[in-house]
């Protein structure tokens, strides 16, 4: 198998094993690491059809992680992907309308990050193995709400590894917060912020590039990584439920071998739908991919014009975890777009930094014509969710009703018949004041909580074990900071560790 290493989107870091990318999470120059290539695949339908999630994990993981053995990644292929999904494929496709919904969310934080965040820590824990690591690993990672749960309960009480993470005080959903401030473990610790997630991932990230603050580290036995979608461990697992979903479909006779299918994604760090890029750039066949965006448009803007323009009102929306204008993976992208030109990449990044903005050039734009981009506001938000539910008896939380949204006036407007999978990123139960009152107004005085359980009842289901009766539980965390005070808060919680 040919070996593959990564590099810096910015250039200035190269030739760097899989093992250790993982490890340090971003480069020490600031960019990201993207493989050297990506591999390509010639995809034997029916030697793939018969593979359980587990097998195809290792089919496609193995292609990026190039220095794991064949056991090392299998063993933290079991140790994530086990019993603590509630579904046995570990993600499930529903028949909805005419589309395909991909339910990512049937992990133990009810929301798509635990199909990449229960694998992480097992691919630190054998990162730091393999690279001789002796330290302790602190990851510190911002959340707009769904990485934060799902990394906290994935790191949990892993030996040699303390979590830190950080979220928006008023910027996530009452079943979010309180999965977080809630959470029980010997080494995690969770900090509320006096502002957004950009100002929470713009905190973290200037700790990482902090050589004062790396010193500090180093003199104490520890080192960053991070849990975020920028770590490339985090990235290559969310590529391989788009293979399951592909050979599910196929199975299942919805497509023929070869029939190309769109992808629609609601997101915010672009994350999700870039690792949907790579799919489509190893071989599997994919047409469009159609990037849904809530009120904070960043992204669809960028996608209609070239430019880029962080500098404008931050909306906080029913769909919290996409309330992003720094969309963080989207220069993996540029560098792929740009031909893999690091220069270029670094001086757009410079400009965004510096300016607020960046515009790419034509042969870039020209380039990205695989995605097609638009945005659903609040309303066409609810108006989705009540539509699907009163067509098809199908309740979609409000980040899936985003993608609905847009995937619908898309295949209007184009009039493209392809068939369709929609990512579904969370379960309506972390969102159930937004879900519930877009189906009626009645339930405008309930509680979340309450909620939750008038939301089983109209489903005729048990309420998830992973929030049942959260209201009730200890909160263990309750620190809040200003947004200037995360790298304070920080060295307080390291330097108390060591005492």
């Amino acid at each position: 198998m040919k070996s593959v290493f990564y590099r810096s989107t910015r250039g200035g870091v190269q030739n760097v094993k899989a093992s250790k990318a993982i490890l340090t999470g971003i480069a020490e120059d600031g960019g990201l690491f993207v493989p050297n290539c990506i591999p390509k695949i010639n995809l034997n339908l029916e030697e793939l059809l018969n593979m359980d999630y587990k097998e195809l994990a290792y089919f496609v993981m193995s292609k990026y992680f190039t220095d794991f053995t064949e056991s090392e990644l299998k063993n933290c292929i079991d140790k994530a992907y086990n019993d603590k999904f509630d579904t046995e494929g570990i993600a499930a496709i529903k028949k909805v309308g005419d589309a395909f919904v991909l339910e990512l969310y049937h992990g133990p934080t009810l929301a798509f990050k635990d199909m990449a965040l229960s694998i992480l820590p097992h691919l630190l824990v054998t990162a730091a193995k393999k690279q001789n690591i002796s330290k302790d690993i602190v990851i510190l990672t911002a959340t707009s709400g769904d990485t934060g749960k799902a990394a906290l309960e994935g790191f949990t009480d892993i030996e040699g590894i303390k979590i830190i993470v950080f979220f928006p005080q008023e910027g996530v959903s009452a079943v979010q917060k309180m999965q977080m401030v809630t959470h029980k473990g010997n080494n995690t610790y969770v900090v509320g912020i006096k502002g957004n997630f950009d100002d929470a991932q713009s905190g973290v990230k200037e700790i990482f590039g902090d050589k004062a603050f790396v010193k500090f580290l180093d003199q104490n036995n520890y080192m960053f990584s991070s849990a975020n979608s920028i770590n490339i461990g985090r990235l290559v697992p969310q590529i391989v439920y788009y293979f399951y979903a592909y050979l599910k479909l196929y199975k299942d006779g919805e497509i023929k071998k070869g029939e190309k299918i769109n992808i629609t994604v609601p997101t915010g760090n672009f994350g999700n739908i870039l690792a949907a890029y790579y799919a489509k750039e190893m071989g599997l066949p994919i047409n469009k991919l159609i990037c849904a965006s809530n009120d904070n448009k960043v992204l669809y803007d960028f996608f209609n014009t070239g430019i880029y323009d962080k500098q404008r009102e931050f909306v906080t929306t029913i769909s919290p975890s996409m309330d992003i204008l720094i969309s963080s993976n989207l220069e993996r992208l540029l560098y792929l777009l740009s031909g893999q030109d690091s220069n270029k990449v670094k001086e757009l990044m410079n400009k965004l930094n510096t300016e607020g903005r960046y515009e790419v050039d034509k042969d870039m734009k020209e380039a990205a014509k695989n995605f097609y981009g638009n945005f659903a506001d609040q309303q066409q938000t609810k108006e989705a969710i009540k539509k699907v539910y009163d067509d098809y008896s199908y309740l979609m939380d409000t980040h899936t009703a985003v993608a609905y949204s847009v995937y619908d006036r898309y295949k209007q407007k184009s009039e493209d018949l392809t068939k369709t999978v929609i990512a579904s990123t969370a379960s309506p139960y972390k969102f159930a004041y937004s879900v519930m009152n877009s189906l009626d107004d009645k339930y405008s005085n309930y509680s979340d909580f309450r909620l939750c359980m008038e939301m089983s009842k109209i489903l005729s289901e048990n309420e998830p074990t992973a929030i049942k009766d959260i209201e009730n539980r200890d909160v263990l965390h309750k620190t809040i900071c200003d947004k200037g005070e995360i790298k304070k808060q920080v060295k307080k919680i390291l330097i108390n560790l060591k005492s």
